[in-house]
């Protein structure tokens, strides 16, 4: 085992699940995206982050139950919702044409951050859509399966838009995550050789695993208005950064 290699992995699963742990999102993003820059395959990094985040998202959905974030009446809508729609994208999607999805989400994206920034300026003021839980974690879990990024950014951000609060948002779809990632990892798990990159998931675990328990605590103390800012930001920067991967070559 390199040891240097399982320090990296370490330090990439802490960041990725602090950072996920206390807004609800990016850990997928954060951990594929940096395993490809590595030279990991595409199956791999992302298996390799399902793997991990069957451990590191069961530790940060305990620490958003202790401090409370937990609304139970979204989290028992999101999580039946997010297994279907990871089970269907996991044996589905990758039959269907991917680039007019990955459009969909950058625009989706985008007007998610415009109306979370709207509603912080604005206050009762701004619009707020009027969706329904269970089609989010459809379309949450769905996009989850397609690029290991999908639940946080659609799920948090279209509740807070839609005017939940941040930190019971953010704690009721952490919390969730771990039924949704274990639907879509079992796929992997029966199709994949996980021999051939143990090491990574082991780093991802250790790291994310450290970090998890200050998720929640995270999400208790911060400011609200503070949450929804970051939230924004986030959601934003993911947007550009799909934007920038359509206009990439392939």
């Amino acid at each position: 085992m390199d040891l240097s290699a399982l320090a990296i992995y370490i330090a990439l699963g802490f960041v990725a699940q602090l950072i996920d742990g206390a807004l609800g999102m990016a850990y997928g993003l954060i951990s594929t995206s940096v395993l490809l820059a590595t030279g990991a395959p595409p199956a791999i990094a992302s298996a390799s982050v399902h793997a991990a985040e069957m451990v590191t998202t069961g530790l940060a959905a305990g620490s958003h139950v202790w401090n409370k974030n937990v609304d139970w009446r979204i989290f028992r809508r999101l999580v039946p919702a997010g297994i279907a729609g990871g089970v269907v994208g996991a044996y589905v999607l990758t039959n269907l044409p991917q680039q007019p999805v990955k459009y969909f989400v950058v625009l989706y994206l985008s007007a998610m951050a415009v109306l979370i920034l709207w509603r912080l300026f604005r206050g009762s003021a701004a619009p707020k859509p009027r969706i329904s839980v269970i089609p989010i974690g459809l379309g949450g879990g769905f996009l989850d399966a397609l690029g290991g990024g999908g639940w946080g950014p659609m799920v948090t951000s279209t509740l807070i838009a839609r005017g939940d609060a941040a930190r019971q948002s953010i704690g009721s779809v952490s919390a969730s995550e771990f039924f949704v990632t274990l639907a879509i990892s079992i796929t992997f798990i029966t199709t994949l050789d996980f021999s051939r990159y143990g090491e990574i998931v082991l780093g991802l675990i250790i790291g994310g695993g450290i970090a998890a328990p200050f998720a929640g605590f995270l999400a208790r103390v911060l400011p609200q208005r503070l949450l929804i800012g970051i939230v924004a930001v986030i959601v934003i920067v993911l947007a550009g950064y799909n934007f920038m991967g359509l206009l990439g070559p392939g």
